[in-house]
């Protein structure tokens, strides 16, 4: 009798992505040992238009740029469950996929990364003098542990996400922001070696899922992190997550039988509760993943709490409420009526 077909894992190819899926990968191997596990290494839009703004999207650009195509994979059974960074997962699914398990999730912080001004004074030592033009950004660095409210007014920070861009100038109204594409290692070696912007911006999951740590002296090590670079994880009250920041979707066929029990063994509770809150507050709103927004849901006991924010408008519309932990959507719906409530309806 021949043996079932493997199940097949779709995801995309980045060093994060494929460190998800392996991590997806491997708790499927461990949970259903007589089962055949694959994984299949997709391509995406987003992938390709590494030249596309992500702070100012062209209207044209579509949909679900890190998602379509593992989801034309899920509809053409080319692949049986996909794995996401559910931040980029668009809240409105094509008919026929569901959100089925959601994993456990990470450390939920963003973390501000920049150059240590002892490395940067002890570099330029070594250096003949170069001279300065008049407009010319000087190279700097600064201290360990450094506070977002803390930076210079003309601090140049990089990111491609709306919604940090935001939050930083609310914490920093004086810096300038600079957007700033690729993958990880690529963003902490730009900003090693060039002088046009102080620090960036990345999420402290995907730090910590391609094995880069933050010492206690504040250091940023991990292999190929460049020498020099200092970081500081920023709390939710000064930096409000992303919806789904941290936490990995798992998205199937509707009435795909056979992946039931797996998505059973990868579902955390708690997190999946959160996330569907943050992401019908998203949906309410009628915003995407690139949009200025940002939501958080933790379990507290048996209430669920939401803390939310909004520039849609141009000005931060912040709430927060608790409900019932089994109403999650009606959470995020309440909270997207309120603030449009303040604004006359418009989001």
């Amino acid at each position: 009798m021949p043996s079932p077909r493997p199940i097949i894992i779709a995801t995309r190819g980045s060093a994060l992505a494929l460190a998800q899926a392996n991590a997806v990968l491997a708790q499927c191997r461990t949970a259903f040992p007589r089962l055949q596990f694959e994984l299949s290494i997709i391509k995406t839009t987003g992938d390709k238009l590494q030249s596309a703004s992500l702070m100012n999207p062209d209207a044209s650009l579509p949909k679900g740029l890190f998602t379509k195509e593992l989801e034309v994979a899920l509809l053409n059974g080319e692949a049986d469950l996909a794995v996401h960074s559910l931040k980029d997962l668009p809240t409105e699914l094509p008919a026929g996929l569901v959100l089925k398990a959601v994993c456990k999730r990470a450390d939920v912080r963003d973390v501000l990364i920049y150059r240590d001004a002892g490395f940067v004074r002890s570099e330029a030592a070594k250096q003949e003098t170069v001279e300065w033009t008049p407009g010319q950004h000087v190279r700097r660095g600064f201290a360990p542990k450094l506070k977002l409210a803390a930076l210079p007014a003309d601090t140049i920070v990089a990111t491609s996400s709306t919604r940090r861009r935001a939050l930083l100038l609310v914490a920093c109204p004086g810096a300038k922001v600079v957007e700033l594409r690729g993958n990880v290692p690529t963003r902490l070696l730009k900003l090693s070696e060039r002088s046009d912007f102080d620090a960036i911006l990345l999420a402290a999951a995907g730090l910590e899922r391609l094995n880069f740590r933050i010492m206690a002296n504040g250091t940023l090590t991990g292999e190929g992190v460049p020498a020099g670079l200092l970081a500081v994880r920023l709390e939710p009250e000064e930096m409000l997550p992303a919806v789904g920041q941290a936490a990995v979707g798992i998205e199937v066929r509707a009435g795909n039988d056979r992946i039931g029990p797996v998505c059973e063994k990868l579902n955390h509770g708690n997190t999946h509760l959160c996330v569907r809150a943050e992401r019908a507050f998203l949906r309410a709103m009628g915003g995407g993943c690139a949009s200025p927004m940002a939501a958080y849901a933790e379990v507290l006991g048996h209430q669920l709490r939401l803390r939310v924010v909004s520039f849609l408008d141009g000005t931060a519309q912040r709430a927060e409420a608790q409900r019932k932990s089994q109403e999650p959507e009606q959470l995020g719906e309440q909270l997207a009526a309120e603030l449009k409530g303040r604004t006359g309806g418009r989001s």
